[in-house]
């Protein structure tokens, strides 16, 4: 269901892209189109036939082929959205009080309102649940404070009011939230636990992408692994995320050459079946159901101070059934044992 817009072109706010190397050469508005997705193509044509981008202090035409170093401009309008509408959307609530809600957010459940998911997101079934959330600068997410990716499941915790958000915010702003995740992996991992500590940034090439980056380039980006238990094949690790860069966790363990299972994105599959386990097996079956279909993380616990009490409030949420029933499938072949 799309949702209508206004765009305003009274008051536009300035960008400034530096174009790094590109694979090959992009006209101008097929690259904008991936560096502002917010925007439709056919709009980005229109501020540049209008002269509202700028390529090194000089219009151009909608076909021009960016180069290495090209300093583009953009006089983007504001975009004034309609509200979240609520919707009845069952959620497993953990954790409630008159400050905040925590839900264990399945699989495949994205978190907030944006193109494709305007109605059916947990942002959307939050404000059916609590009535009213607190609006902030972001027209789209009224009370979050933080995100999993669609297709990670776990804990998040959303704020019911202002002064609970501001203080949440503040919380993940200065790192002391301490959050836990659960991870299959592929491979065998050598070590029992080692800190990644590999900067990050949107990839060069495909932009809903991250990318690990040289020192001095990127953000900062941390994250701590303890070996849970080994299988032939496969690893299952506890990870601590000390920063919170977007894909972090499934990135840094890419970079290290254990993907976590089944992501499509980063990983070596999209899917994992029970097949798979067996040495020397052929492809899946037809029908055959896959034990995990989307990349093997959960966000199980989350540590933080009340915005009200700055009491210490631990929130856990149970691994996800199809989580459960990989490592079941994994045990039943043999572990390996866990972690010394």
């Amino acid at each position: 269901m799309s949702r209508p817009v206004r765009i305003d072109f009274d008051h536009p706010r300035r960008l400034e892209i530096e174009v790094s190397k590109p694979s090959v050469l992009q006209r101008i508005d097929v690259y904008l189109s991936k560096r502002l997705q917010e925007f439709s193509r056919t709009l980005l044509q229109r501020l540049i036939r209008e002269g509202r981008v700028r390529v090194n202090g000089r219009t151009v035409k909608p076909s021009y082929e960016i180069q290495v170093r090209d300093r583009i401009e953009v006089e983007v309008p504001r975009v004034i959205e309609p509200g979240v509408v609520p919707a009845a959307i069952p959620i497993e609530v953990i954790y409630e009080d008159a400050h905040l809600v925590a839900v264990n957010k399945p699989a495949g459940f994205v978190v907030h309102p944006a193109a494709g998911h305007w109605d059916d997101t947990l942002v959307n079934a939050l404000l059916h649940h609590c009535g009213t959330l607190p609006e902030t600068d972001e027209t789209y997410k009224p009370g979050i404070v933080h995100r999993l990716d669609k297709d990670t499941s776990g804990v998040i915790v959303a704020a019911k009011t202002l002064a609970a958000h501001a203080g949440l915010s503040r919380q993940f702003q200065r790192r002391t939230v301490e959050k836990e995740y659960r991870a299959i992996v592929e491979g065998e991992m050598e070590l029992d636990g080692d800190v990644i500590e590999k900067n990050m940034d949107r990839h060069k090439r495909e932009f809903e992408k991250m990318a690990v980056v040289g020192r001095g380039k990127g953000k900062a980006a941390v994250s701590r692994y303890e070996v849970i238990e080994r299988f032939a094949g496969f690893t299952y690790v506890r990870v601590l995320p000390l920063t919170g860069r977007t894909h972090q966790i499934r990135v840094h363990m890419a970079a290290i050459g254990h993907p976590c299972v089944a992501d499509s994105t980063y990983g070596r599959r999209d899917a994992l079946f029970a097949r798979d386990l067996e040495r020397g097996a052929g492809a899946s079956e037809e029908g055959e159901e896959p034990l995990i279909c989307r990349q093997a993380l959960h966000a199980c616990r989350i540590r933080l101070a009340h915005p009200a009490t700055e009491e210490s409030v631990e929130i856990s949420a149970p691994l996800a059934a199809d989580m459960e029933a990989t490592l079941f499938a994994l045990r039943k072949r043999g572990s390996r044992g866990e972690a010394g």
